[in-house]
């Protein structure tokens, strides 16, 4: 592949999409360990959720939310691409894809700080 195709909008769309798509995917076992903890041991899940303040931990939570934002608004852009026709206008997609990403996630840094 040549470093032309790489630098197309669409094909930085795609990486980030499947990006997401891992680190989502790596997220999810650590996700249910936190549930697990709300099942069996209320008071170490109440400890663990004192470490959402920490501001480190709030710029993850947004980070989480920018890559759910990402992968939903790069599954979007995927539907358009299989069910339209192909036009032109595929890059404007992708770039308020991301867009509506960056938007989203800052919305919830707004609310979290």
């Amino acid at each position: 592949m040549s470093r032309v195709a790489r630098a197309h909008p669409l094909w930085l769309a795609y990486i980030l999409h499947r990006l997401s798509g891992l680190l989502l995917a790596l997220f999810l076992p650590f996700h249910f360990l936190v549930l697990s903890l709300a099942l069996h041991n209320a008071a170490r899940l109440d400890a663990f959720l004192t470490l959402a303040e920490i501001p480190v931990i709030k710029l993850s939570e947004t980070a989480l939310v920018f890559l759910l934002a990402v992968h939903m608004f790069g599954g979007l852009r995927l539907m358009a691409l299989e069910w339209l026709p192909w036009s032109g206008a595929q890059k404007t997609w992708a770039a308020s894809a991301a867009a509506g990403a960056v938007f989203l996630s800052f919305l919830f840094l707004m609310r979290a700080i």
